[in-house]
């Protein structure tokens, strides 16, 4: 769906009501007449929405790739449902949760674009993923294909299937800066047989920040008869998409990344005739083969992250997908087109702006990634994570809507120092 219209037909008849950001309200109606590209480098603006957070005032965070700080509204809401269900007890999760939960997984669900019956929470994009690898019903010789890319928790998951039920593992490696979105394809293409049963593919890199034709690879992949299985950890609200423009199979995410719901909350989305094939990871009464809630069955567990995902969805919907993505995208390539022709200086994040978006890693040829994450936080102040993995050698940078373009100014002048 249009996430821009998002706000006015989820709101209604949810089980709580939707959070009131009157701040940040206010501040959108004052640039009501401004497009979200002509906001994206408008400091002022974003200098106010900066004020709706608690930020740690001793660093820089260039790292919100692993977790992103929640707005203030978002956290006093979820310690408010913390409360809350202390206060009520048992009484809370045997009449309101379930009814609750419904609410928030149809809502969730159209977020993305999808039915609530393609739609459950979960934990992570680990959880997620995993449910579906493990899910499937593996025969010795069924072959999955992947990238050295791929984040490691699922590789791990891949291998366990092959130790477990004899599967083999096809490791491509997708070109860091390709020429063309056919040169991708074409990668996964010729790692296809007519033994490949799963292919998993990233929507962004998450070492990279590099944005697949994810559309071009599934319709590839299903003329060949293959599943896909999407990992879309770093995308969901982060690009302005819709569930049905991508094609996959199956799609997870953790929504304590770009959405800013409270750790340990994610959503696993898998298409409807696809349901019945996964087999749980543990065992549930009482629901047909079809229904997808039967995958994640996990007892009790807090509801109070649940209610918040709610919270941060009134959050996502009122400062709007578009003008986000592009902020995002703004903040990378302020940075990136500063130092990326710097001699000694490599970027391995595709340069062109529908291949990426807030992520981008950069490497120095004079030192390793871990000294140069080091003395970014020990000599600047900048906290970042270093990345070396298969040819990726640097730090990935990962602003938020609230990093400032001054703080940005202080990483490049870092990098230009680290690098004399």
């Amino acid at each position: 769906m249009d996430k821009r219209n998002f706000i006015k037909t989820s709101l209604t008849g949810l089980a709580f009501a939707p959070l009131s950001f009157s701040a940040l309200q206010n501040l959108l109606e004052a640039h009501e007449s401004n497009t979200p590209s002509e906001l994206a480098g408008n400091e002022d603006f974003w200098a106010e929405v900066r004020k709706g957070y608690r930020l740690n005032k001793e660093y820089i965070n260039l790292e919100n790739g692993y977790y992103c700080v929640a707005p203030k509204k978002i956290l006093e809401a979820y310690q408010e449902h913390v409360q809350q269900i202390n206060l009520e007890g048992s009484h809370y999760l045997r009449t309101k949760w379930h009814h609750n939960r419904k609410k928030t997984t149809a809502r969730l669900a159209e977020l993305l674009g999808a039915s609530e019956g393609q739609v459950i929470m979960t934990r992570n994009t680990t959880e997620s993923l995993d449910l579906v690898i493990s899910g499937l019903e593996w025969q010795p010789g069924d072959e999955a294909v992947w990238s050295v890319h791929d984040y490691g928790a699922m590789q791990d998951q891949f291998r366990l299937m092959e130790r477990r039920y004899g599967i083999n593992n096809k490791v491509v490696q997708v070109p860091i800066h390709p020429a063309s979105d056919e040169e991708i394809v074409e990668t996964y293409r010729r790692a296809i047989n007519d033994k490949t049963r799963l292919l998993m593919i990233c929507h962004m890199i998450n070492i990279t920040g590099h944005v697949l034709p994810v559309r071009k690879i599934c319709d590839m992949a299903h003329d060949q008869g293959v599943e896909v299985m999407v990992d879309g950890a770093h995308t969901f609200a982060h690009l302005d998409f819709n569930i049905e423009e991508l094609n996959c199979d199956y799609f997870g995410t953790s929504l304590h990344k770009w959405l800013s719901a409270p750790i340990g909350s994610g959503l696993l989305y898998v298409r409807k005739e696809k349901i019945a094939q996964l087999h749980p990871i543990f065992a549930t009464r009482g629901r047909d083969k079809g229904d997808i809630h039967r995958l994640n069955h996990m007892g009790t567990h807090p509801p109070a992250i649940e209610m918040a995902i709610d919270n941060a969805m009134d959050y996502y919907a009122q400062l709007g997908a578009e003008r986000k993505e592009t902020r995002l995208r703004f903040l990378q390539e302020y940075w990136t087109s500063k130092v990326r022709n710097m001699p000694g200086v490599e970027i391995f994040t595709p340069k062109e702006s529908h291949r990426a978006c807030a992520i981008a890693t950069v490497g120095l040829k004079n030192m390793t990634p871990g000294e140069f994450s080091k003395k970014l936080m020990d000599d600047y102040g900048i906290w970042t994570v270093p990345i070396n993995n298969n040819g990726i050698q640097g730090c990935r940078i990962t602003p938020n809507i609230y990093t400032s373009t001054k703080e940005l100014d202080a990483f490049i002048e870092a990098v230009s120092k680290l690098n004399s």
